[in-house]
């Protein structure tokens, strides 16, 4: 359970304005010029020593990240940071309340990150449906620039550094890195292969990190005050506070600060106010946004939420968007809305995601409508794992792990669907062959 004074973002809930007078007021650039005099090499080290992991979903730690990037920038090829504000995936809300409500923190850690792995200007990619979010950065970053926190001497460091705002167009292809960079490039939002990977060359050929917003937002405060505090908060390999998103069948659906490895229980009932109907009404949840499998309620209730104690489950914590689904939800239709959504936003450039999630929502729905057969659901988990894993980015594994979850859990339920149905959807079936 996490204590109020360690709460980063404390204006999550907009209760007090987003400019910089207030962000000041919370400690907001307070000292910035201090935190960078520690030195580049320093500040990425001391972001090793919290611990902090990626908080963009795939978990990866953040000061490791950030010390792939070149010591020396060669001439012509200037370093970038890119800061992922696409936020598209099912479930996920956490990155619109900080640019909503705390942008500010955003804008200092860019310039902090940035600095410390030499970058020359920091591009955040915003979701283009995020209209109020946007006219909220665009006027934050403004703000920094009149104070002169950005640009030239940034922060009276004398470092030069730039932050560039940039509009997406709706794709939630775009929020896989190398599509981000393809996108911010001008061109059709699609990934690339890797190697090379985007520390070597990246934006515009050059080297390039691209972080989460929560994952940046909270270097500045991680700096103030001290890798050891935050490595205070969690479990071993699990470190620090996160962003949770609760939505579905709780009472007081919320986005919420807490310690990382909190139980899912005391999560839902501290801050959601239980489970709509109480717990024995609880069928399952898809603990990480919508490309994580689910878990049913009988293991879910004790899981420390973090990614290692979700790992365990077969699950993930993804971007700890907890989406809580009671009795009165239809699973086989849940899964197949969502095998619709990833069959919508493939980019069609691997042929088993555009063939396979094409494939897999059309028998999602005749499972969903008990007119396939039994031996479907085995053909089914089997064209899964031949999507999963083959394909240049992630968007493949997210398509195949919703299945492979309700499969996994309520294959019972499925099966009884296509028994109801009786014999008649049988023998039309075997006609039809």
């Amino acid at each position: 359970m996490l204590d109020d004074k360690d709460r980063i973002f404390t204006n999550v809930h907009g209760f007090q304005p987003w400019n910089l007078d207030a962000a000041r007021k919370r400690g907001d650039w307070d000292n910035t010029k201090g935190l960078m005099a520690r030195g580049q090499d320093q500040i990425i080290e001391d972001i090793k020593a919290s611990g902090l992991r990626g908080r963009g979903g795939a978990g990866f730690p953040t000061g490791m990240k950030w010390s792939f990037m070149p010591k020396e920038p060669k001439p012509g090829k200037p370093s970038f940071l890119v800061i992922n504000a696409d936020e598209s995936e099912p479930g996920s809300c956490k990155d619109r309340e900080i640019i909503r409500h705390d942008p500010h923190k955003l804008i200092e850690g860019a310039l902090i990150a940035g600095f410390a792995m030499r970058a020359r200007a920091a591009y955040i990619y915003i979701r283009g449906e995020f209209i109020y979010e946007a006219k909220v950065l665009f006027a934050a970053v403004e703000e920094a620039y009149a104070a002169g926190l950005l640009g030239k001497n940034a922060a009276g460091s004398g470092y030069d550094f730039d932050v560039f705002v940039h509009r997406g167009a709706g794709a939630y292809i775009c929020g896989e890195e190398t599509a981000q960079i393809e996108s911010l490039e001008g061109k059709k939002g699609q990934p690339r292969l890797k190697p090379p990977f985007p520390a070597g060359a990246g934006l515009y050929g050059c080297p390039t990190t691209v972080n989460n917003v929560e994952s940046i937002a909270v270097a500045p405060t991680i700096l103030r005050r001290g890798a050891s505090w935050f490595s205070g908060i969690g479990r071993e390999g699990n470190k620090g506070t996160k962003l949770f998103q609760i939505s579905g069948h709780v009472n007081k659906p919320c986005v919420v600060e807490e310690a990382m490895g909190i139980s899912f229980e005391e999560l839902i009932d501290k801050h959601a106010g239980g489970i709509r109907g109480g717990w024995d009404n609880l069928l399952a949840v898809i603990p990480g946004g919508s490309s994580v499998p689910l878990v049913p309620a009988a293991q879910i209730k004790d899981a420390p939420m973090d990614f290692d104690g979700l790992k365990a489950l077969g699950s993930g914590l993804g971007t700890a968007a907890v989406i809580v689904m009671d009795k009165s939800t239809d699973i086989v239709r849940a899964i197949s809305r969502l095998s619709y959504f990833y069959k919508h936003e493939s980019c069609g450039q691997c042929t088993p995601c555009r063939e396979g999630t094409g494939w897999m929502w059309r028998v999602m729905e005749r499972l969903r409508t008990g007119e396939a057969r039994v031996e479907e659901i085995d053909t089914l988990l089997d064209v899964t794992k031949q999507v999963e894993g083959h394909t240049i980015c992630a968007l493949g594994d997210a398509a195949a792990w919703p299945i492979q979850g309700l499969l996994k859990h309520f294959r019972p339920e499925v099966e009884r669907r296509i028994r109801e149905r009786g014999d008649d959807s049988g023998a039309y079936m075997e006609a039809a062959e």
